[in-house]
């Protein structure tokens, strides 16, 4: 079948498929998303190679999340041509993925873009966020280098499943330090349940 073709055939699908949720009612388009093969239990989940935001400042953030953080910067490219150019930097979290961060010029940005992902868009600071797993140890460590270099947290919440502790990075990015404490237990059937429910049902119950 040619490309057009199979674009045709996708584009039936999704229609069909909105007409069908639109009859059965709220929520059944992604009740039969949600019981596709590729949601079925056993089925193996692709952990991040790397999460991309943007920095105005390559040193500051590579002093936070080097020295501070300690992730290792382990590779930069540099591409462009002339006054358009692109730097893509990467640091190591641990198993194989990365947080990366994009410095550009010239490629189409507007003038005075924001480098955060909450606050420029109307949200508060803690919604957008990257999570990295981490140990007691781990969080007191980097407490420690914070606190050295004058930066104190943002906020310190205990989750009930988890203990975390939250630094704004220089581009305005919060980041937290997650410590499981023992973490949640996956249930994907109650996990559809709650997205699916009406919030203030399930905060009346």
């Amino acid at each position: 079948m040619h490309t057009q073709d199979l674009a045709v055939v996708r584009a039936a699908v999704v229609r069909a498929a909105v007409v069908v949720a639109s009859a059965a009612g709220e929520g059944s388009l992604l009740r039969a998303q949600c019981t596709g093969p590729i949601a079925q239990k056993g089925s193996v989940p692709m952990g991040f190679h790397h999460v991309a935001y943007t920095t105005k400042d390559v040193e500051a953030t590579t002093h936070f999340y080097r020295d501070l953080m300690g992730f290792p910067l382990t590779y930069t490219e540099v591409q462009g041509h002339g006054e358009s150019w692109v730097r893509h930097v990467f640091y190591d979290i641990g198993d194989g993925e990365s947080l990366a961060f994009f410095q550009i010029q010239g490629v189409g940005e507007k003038e005075g873009y924001a480098t955060d992902v909450s606050e420029s868009v109307g949200l508060p600071v803690w919604v957008n966020h990257a999570a990295v797993r981490a140990t007691a140890a781990k969080q007191e460590e980097v407490r420690a280098r914070m606190e050295a270099a004058g930066i104190k947290p943002l906020m310190e919440l205990d989750h009930g499943w988890c203990q975390s502790l939250y630094y704004g990075d220089p581009n305005g990015v919060m980041v937290e330090l997650c410590r499981d404490t023992p973490g949640f237990t996956p249930d994907a059937d109650e996990a559809l349940r709650l997205v699916l429910a009406d919030p203030r049902t399930v905060l009346e119950s």
